[in-house]
């Protein structure tokens, strides 16, 4: 959720019990916007939003429900995915009698949760929570061009938040498929391809930019990779690649960035680079 900076109560002659808080700044979210980012990013984004379904189901107040769970009541906060408006939050699980009373309706469909011994809907704050993520973020964010090696795992997830099957709640989604994406991801190797590049250390290319996409920059072709090999994969993919530069920048996960470049006719020093020519017959 949101971090508290402070908080001051007062008395108001217009408005009686009057609370005023200070909290960090967070940007809107935008979904057009975060479907043009990287998938790195937009997985973080899902990662974050699954440690707080789990924080939410096992709250010191007990299971949280969100009533109105949509993308408006949240902020992005360093890349991460924070909750800002709890004024429709309820701890209330619903009393039943039988399962009939446990029915959860959706626009795109319904599910009936198991009414307990002592008359409540098994898990119905989670269970909601779980499918509002499905339906308003993880059907969005995470398959959208998502490395191929990854879709499998990735369809376990989203079928789990979606059906509601047997591994449908946050403490599956927390403990297992987050850390396995986010490790094979990382650690993803590729096999080097036959091109040849010529290694230049202590150097970079300042202009010769193309636009890619998914790209950490707007005005050129900035990647994550997790080395050289996968380096030369992405621009062996592209036609106008002609040379790349390493940098000692890396991503959130570790992995490194890299710039894609269509020339090296002008090439710079620089300490904490290395750039890498694709060598021509």
């Amino acid at each position: 959720c949101f971090q508290l900076y402070g908080y001051c109560y007062q008395d108001s002659n217009d408005i009686p019990d009057t609370l005023t808080t200070i909290t960090e700044l967070g940007s809107p979210l935008e979904m057009i916007q975060l479907l043009q980012t990287s998938w790195e990013d937009r997985f973080r984004i899902c990662l974050s939003l699954v440690r707080l379904l789990h924080y939410l189901a096992h709250s010191p107040l007990g299971s949280v429900t969100l009533l109105d769970f949509r993308p408006r009541q949240f902020v992005v906060v360093d890349g991460e995915l924070k909750v800002t408006d709890l004024d429709d939050a309820s701890i209330e699980e619903s009393s039943c009698t039988s399962n009939s009373d446990c029915f959860m309706e959706f626009p795109a469909r319904n599910f009936t949760l198991p009414c307990s011994v002592e008359g409540r809907c098994q898990s119905m704050n989670e269970k909601r929570n779980l499918y509002n993520a499905y339906r308003f973020f993880f059907t969005y964010l995470l398959p959208h061009s998502a490395p191929a090696s990854l879709r499998p795992l990735l369809d376990k997830i989203v079928n789990a938040t979606g059906n509601h099957n047997k591994h449908g709640n946050a403490k599956y989604l927390l403990f297992y498929p987050s850390p396995s994406v986010n490790s094979e991801f990382t650690q993803k190797c590729v096999k080097s391809a036959n091109t040849q590049y010529r290694r230049v250390p202590e150097a970079f290319i300042p202009d010769e930019n193309y636009r890619c996409w998914p790209s950490y920059h707007h005005k050129g072709c900035l990647l994550s990779v997790f080395d050289v090999n996968e380096a030369i994969e992405i621009c062996d993919s592209y036609s106008q690649c002609k040379a790349f530069v390493l940098t000692n920048q890396t991503t959130w996960t570790g992995r490194q960035l890299v710039f894609f470049k269509m020339a090296s006719n002008h090439i710079v020093p620089d300490p904490d680079k290395i750039t890498y020519v694709k060598v021509t017959d």
